[in-house]
């Protein structure tokens, strides 16, 4: 079944920056199966699986560089990692059976 969503991810220039998130799409081919596995564990601890090698994240920027910081002992040089950091209104379009990630913000009381 296919299905199609549309989103925009608003970048709000008028939110301090320590509150604001950005939306986050890593995409990566990874030679070696056990470095893959342990990339793709890292990963679900940012954001969601979308596909096969391709995760979406919603993150404030604190978040973002320790997503960053972490993604050079993971890898070798033969492996492929691109990160792209979206700071504007993203316009996303989904056919497929993945939800789109959607930001959820708890209060505790």
């Amino acid at each position: 079944m296919i299905q199609s969503k549309n989103r925009i991810f608003v970048f709000d220039e008028f939110v301090a920056e320590e509150r604001r998130k950005y939306l986050i799409v890593v995409i990566y081919d990874i030679v070696d199966n056990r470095r893959r596995a342990a990339f793709s564990k890292y990963l679900q601890g940012f954001g969601v699986r979308v596909q096969k090698s391709a995760f979406e994240c919603i993150l404030p920027n604190a978040k973002y560089e320790k997503l960053i910081k972490g993604i050079p002992r993971l890898i070798k040089n033969e492996d492929l990692v691109r990160v792209y950091k979206l700071t504007s209104n993203a316009d996303i379009k989904v056919w497929g059976a993945v939800e789109l990630v959607e930001e959820t913000e708890v209060l505790i009381l």
